[in-house]
């Protein structure tokens, strides 16, 4: 179960790592159908053991500072897009508030549609993790994975979970959607990571 899409001409650019292609335009490619929901029934929690101990609506996301992200994007079927725009809320915004236990090395982020992805705690704090909600100055369209998304730019784009819902803490690593069909438990495009075993 792995996307179409792998091919393209290889780039000799600093700014694109290792097997990728440079892309112009912003391909959409998911797990399963697009999403459509509503900013007024869009909500995200944080997960502790079950139990929920930070859920934040539509409107209590636009009450945190807001960042603008210019960045590259990097996708496991082998396209970079350089210089893309968004707009979000940092992590280390969102987790300002809260006293999280050491024992936490890493998240699961879930979305709508049943999607998850794992990601270890560190690569969404200190400015590298965001829930962006536009792109390219326009709010982002439910194909990209509007109206909020995961953003976490240094990963390979599986990681920056469309529809996200939440993020459950976690003491030890656990596997993702993907991740369970054979993607990197981490996914480094500098490294390759694409595969378990890269």
């Amino acid at each position: 179960m792995f996307n179409q899409g792998f091919g393209g001409k290889k780039y000799n650019n600093e700014r694109i790592p290792p097997g990728q292609y440079l892309e112009k335009s912003f391909p959409v490619l998911s797990a399963g159908p697009t999403i459509h929901i509503n900013n007024e029934s869009w909500d995200f929690s944080i997960e502790e053991n079950e139990n929920i101990i930070l859920k934040i609506s539509w409107n209590d996301l636009m009450k945190f500072p807001t960042k603008e992200i210019k960045t590259d994007i990097h996708c496991v079927t082998k396209w970079s897009k350089l210089d893309t725009s968004w707009e979000g809320i940092s992590f280390d915004e969102i987790f300002s508030n809260l006293s999280l236990k050491n024992k936490y090395n890493y998240v699961m982020a879930f979305s709508d549609g049943g999607y998850t992805t794992n990601v270890p705690i560190e690569d969404i704090k200190n400015g590298k993790g965001f829930l962006a909600y536009k792109y390219d100055n326009k709010n982002i369209t439910p194909e990209h994975g509007g109206p909020v998304r995961l953003l976490i730019p240094h990963l390979y784009f599986w990681k920056s979970a469309k529809w996200i819902r939440g993020i459950k803490l976690l003491e030890s690593d656990e596997p993702g959607f993907w991740e369970k069909y054979g993607y990197h438990m981490y996914g480094d495009p500098w490294k390759e990571q694409r595969y378990q075993g890269d």
